[in-house]
């Protein structure tokens, strides 16, 4: 079936705003960011969207029965489909609602997953998709799997087989998990060899980070001329892309514009990505894109920062702060920030759109990747010829010695391609 002949879905966009949570956000927000999820989705058609405010969870229903009631009103009068509920939700408060308002639920980590797996382009993307997918259903046994031989498309979360058609058969889970591990090892080791090659080139490599649409995308595209999908869209962009850019006065970085981050980031996709983002853990530079004109960016950057820390990337990376989309306020907001930003250290304020702020941020990167490197002199052994080799096709030597004990090689290079090395060396001695 052709993209444009699918049947569009009637979804109904709820979040809920617990008054015991520790960890409770702004619920209006909250409820834009959940609709805005539903959006990126092309096959479905929110009709409805609300705050439903509760002292407490109810473990059973998540809801209280007048609540519920009250809900599967408005939802029938609407024909709603599917529900989205914006937070988690248990296997038991999901298989009870649908039985209440004989709709399909769908939680927040089932909707991230359905987006991601649209999203997914390259071979590795897809398969960490599915087995995400198929690790967060192996314990809701509310579904038929008839989506496990699927040929493209989503996960058949949103327009999968009915409730009449439930098998809970984790035996069949595990045999696709373990194929799909099978194919994903082969995957990762075509990765590896691209990988080694990119060990190779003498470039630092500048990862772009930040929430999702906050404008990485349109960034790097602005920076390097590529046509990358840049979208006013949740998760525009999911697999990565790098380009080879020049920067100022003939130095040159690798950019990586990276998958977005978001709030309650379900572990498995975390997980799941961690391979997909080892672009930002080797990375000499990370520039974190905000969305300055949003009214939770800073809710939004501790996300960011608590992701980063969950994929073990060090406090000590060197990191620039672009607040983007400044074209996005008014004057005075818009002159505020930017002298702000000024007085602070390796922040700057720009708009991807219009260009303001983009050559200071270039000039500042430049600084930051050549203050990443450092000169050392090192002596390899006269049989240490693969790792003499690989300083040199990685372009760090700039002079060499023979001495008695070896050759003695003066270096500039950057504590990651040091790493890299020690690595390689280490296998080596092996």
């Amino acid at each position: 079936m052709l993209e444009h002949d699918k049947p569009v879905t009637r979804a109904w966009v709820l979040h809920p705003d617990i008054k015991s949570d520790q960890n409770r956000r702004d619920a209006t927000q909250g409820l834009a960011e959940g609709v805005a999820l539903a959006a990126a989705l092309p096959d479905l058609e929110v009709v409805g969207s609300e705050v439903v405010r509760l002292p407490r969870l109810h473990p059973g229903m998540l809801f209280g029965s007048g609540k519920i009631e009250e809900l599967k009103q408005r939802m029938q009068a609407s024909e709603v489909e599917l529900v989205l509920i914006d937070g988690p939700v248990s296997p038991v408060q999901q298989r009870n609602l649908e039985k209440a308002w004989k709709v399909k639920i769908l939680d927040r980590t089932g909707l991230i997953l359905e987006i991601f797996s649209d999203r997914a382009r390259t071979s590795e993307g897809v398969l960490q998709v599915e087995m995400a997918a198929l690790s967060y259903q192996r314990t809701r046994l509310v579904r038929a799997w008839t989506h496990l031989e699927r040929q493209r498309g989503g996960l058949g979360f949103v327009g999968g087989p009915g409730e009449t058609q439930i098998e809970a058969d984790r035996r069949a889970i595990d045999e696709q998990l373990n194929r799909l591990r099978k194919q994903l090892d082969k995957v990762a080791k075509t990765r590896e060899l691209h990988r080694s090659s990119r060990a190779k080139v003498p470039f630092p490599i500048v990862a772009l980070v930040g929430y999702t649409n906050a404008g990485k995308s349109t960034l790097f595209n602005r920076l390097t001329g590529a046509e990358v999908f840049a979208k006013d869209m949740l998760f525009a962009t999911l697999d990565p892309t790098m380009r080879r850019i020049e920067i100022e006065q003939g130095d040159e970085v690798i950019l990586s514009d990276t998958v977005g981050f978001i709030s309650d980031l379900p572990t498995e996709l975390v997980a799941a990505f961690r391979a997909t983002l080892e672009e930002v853990l080797d990375a000499d530079l990370i520039v974190h894109v905000r969305d300055i004109s949003h009214p939770q960016t800073e809710e939004q950057a501790d996300d960011v920062h608590a992701i980063l820390q969950a994929l073990g990337v060090a406090d000590e990376a060197p990191m620039i702060e672009v607040w983007n989309k400044i074209d996005l306020l008014d004057d005075d907001a818009r002159s505020g920030l930017t002298a702000q930003a000024e007085r602070a250290e390796a922040v700057f304020a720009v708009s991807a759109i219009t260009g303001e702020g983009v050559p200071e941020l270039m000039q500042a990167v430049a600084r930051t990747v050549r203050e990443a490197t450092f000169d050392e002199v090192l002596t390899l052994g006269f049989a240490e010829g693969r790792a003499r080799a690989w300083l040199f096709e990685t372009g760090v030597v700039t002079d060499e010695r023979a001495t008695e004990n070896g050759n003695e090689l003066q270096l500039t290079w950057s504590a990651r391609q040091k790493a890299q090395f020690e690595k390689l060396r280490n296998g080596a001695d092996d």
